[in-house]
């Protein structure tokens, strides 16, 4: 009995920790998109800058 109340308490504990390692994950794409939203038109102009400094 003890034995099978300590497998059922691991496997929650492993699907937690995959919940976990998912929100984090999600919580990181989240930012990235945000980050490259907002500076997105800075780092478009900063390509182009160099692209027309080499082409002349």
């Amino acid at each position: 009995m003890k034995k099978l109340i300590t497998k059922l308490y691991t496997r929650r504990d492993e699907g937690a920790t995959a919940v976990e390692y998912g929100l984090i994950i999600a919580l990181i794409a989240a930012v990235i998109v945000a980050v490259v939203g907002l500076l997105g038109t800075e780092i478009q102009q900063a390509f182009n800058t160099v692209y027309n400094a080499v082409k002349s």
